[in-house]
């Protein structure tokens, strides 16, 4: 066969692939993807991980194939992705996108049942030996389990119509060993979203990324960059999207980079089954920190949230639940507040102390027993089935509009709270005549972007602890 040689580089998105409420493959979705990217792009590459093609049908990935020729041939190179556990697939997956018009194939190495390095190179080889087409070969671990072996490479270097690896490892030894062992004769591409910067530096010719149909422009800037040997400059655009690019690699981007896409008002619908948009591979913490980190980008409009930290004298801050300045003047209870933090991990903490017996009892029964919706009261519990003492109630003051801002009360915010009375009855800040008949009411003000598990705690329990050192010793 002769072949003119095909020169993978530049930036690719790994397109997703739209489906419909009924699970058909949604072609106009596809068509407004292909021209939101457009744009952007040097080329497109439709049916790989980010596509979802192990859930899809061969026919499925014909037609994918064909609208995406269909809408941007004429302008840039689709690279088809046509990899196959079995190389008799493979073969009919290539052989229908040279026949469709593909610039180039996408192959992955066999997956699920394991083949021995000579199985590696006969499965690349006759997939080569097949069409006309260039083939880019694909380095992807972490799905597959196994890495295409070095010395399988440098003998697949010697194929005609094998021109390039697309290595989604994330392991930078590898592609440079892979750089310096073909010696150009094949164009590695980075399929690794979080190490674009060092294997763009380090000799690679582009990128296949999930998330290069998120932020193309972005990925366009940093490749000119490095290709004008600014490298401050490109480590900046790098650190910038890094941790969407996180996300992205770490939750999948049949997963992630649609919620993204969505959040964007590109529409391509949920991922196949067996995977979900949300409680599956993704949390809702994880949503949240894709909505904000778009916004960042300026991507999205952020999002309104209302909210404000508690002001005026700290007796009037306890109205709301039913204690006036005159119950505790004449109920000896005590008071204490504290605000630790910076936006979003901002908290703050207003403690109020008093008999089981007095206000404080009847305001804490009656959160209990009629909670407000939004605002509901929890019991503070050092461990599962292990209440603290003072029995002590976190009252939320910011209204929780999601299942991501309840999590971060009724988790990280219910430790700290724990931690730190605990803390001070070892430390007998807290007297222990007081443990069994007091009660502590502790309203608590977390901001609702809070993300950061690790901080939220530390702020959280820094904050309850002022709060009773205040109330204590006073």
């Amino acid at each position: 066969m002769t072949h003119e040689r095909y020169r993978p580089g530049g930036v690719n998105p790994a397109l997703v692939t739209p489906f419909t409420r009924d699970d058909r493959i949604d072609e106009e979705a596809l068509r407004n993807l292909l021209r939101f990217v457009r744009p952007h792009v040097d080329g497109v590459v439709p049916c790989g991980t980010t596509g979802e093609f192990v859930n899809m049908s061969h026919a499925e990935r014909r037609q994918v194939l064909e609208v995406c020729i269909d809408e941007v041939s004429d302008e840039m190179p689709v690279i088809a992705g046509t990899g196959a556990a079995s190389t008799r697939e493979a073969i009919q997956l290539a052989r229908h996108a040279e026949q469709a018009g593909a610039a180039a194939c996408l192959v992955v190495a066999p997956y699920f049942l394991h083949p021995s390095d000579k199985g590696i190179y006969q499965h690349f080889y006759e997939v080569a030996r097949a069409v006309d087409l260039p083939i880019i070969l694909y380095n992807i671990p972490q799905t597959v389990d196994a890495y295409i072996s070095r010395q399988v490479l440098e003998d697949l270097s010697e194929i005609e119509n094998i021109v390039g690896l697309k290595d989604s490892s994330g392991d930078l030894p590898y592609t440079m060993e892979v750089l310096e062992m073909t010696q150009g004769r094949l164009d590695v591409l980075v399929g690794h979203d979080e190490v674009v910067l060092p294997t763009l530096a380090g000799g690679c010719r582009g990128m296949i990324l999930a998330s290069a149909q998120v932020f193309p422009e972005i990925w366009q800037d940093l490749f000119r960059k490095v290709q004008q040997g600014d490298l401050k400059a490109a480590r900046k655009l790098q650190l910038k999207v890094q941790k969407l690019a996180r996300i992205f690699v770490r939750h999948g981007g049949g997963v992630a980079v649609k919620a993204a896409l969505n959040m964007m008002g590109v529409k391509v619908g949920r991922p196949r089954r067996p995977l979900k948009p949300v409680g599956g591979a993704m949390i809702h913490e994880t949503r949240a920190e894709i909505q904000l980190e778009l916004e960042k980008l300026g991507k999205i409009q952020p999002q309104e949230m209302s909210w404000a930290m508690p002001e005026g004298p700290l007796a009037h801050r306890f109205t709301d639940i039913g204690i006036t300045v005159e119950m505790i003047e004449s109920n000896g209870i005590l008071l204490g507040s504290a605000t630790e933090g910076e936006d979003p991990e901002t908290v703050g903490i207003d403690l109020i102390v008093g008999p089981k017996g007095g206000p404080v009892g009847e305001a804490y029964a009656r959160q209990l027993t009629h909670p407000s919706h939004g605002y509901e009261a929890l019991t503070t519990i050092a461990e599962p089935n292990l209440t603290v003492k003072p029995s002590t109630l976190i009252v939320p003051t910011v209204e929780l509009v999601n299942l991501r801002q309840a999590s971060m009360v009724y988790g990280p915010t219910q430790a700290a709270v724990a931690k730190a009375i605990l803390d001070n009855i070892e430390e007998k800040i807290i007297p222990p005549d007081t443990l069994d008949d007091k009660l502590m009411i502790a309203k608590a003000t977390i901001h609702p972007r809070a993300l950061d598990r690790h901080q939220l705690y530390a702020k959280v329990r820094a904050a309850m602890d002022s709060a009773i050192r205040m109330a204590f010793e006073a």
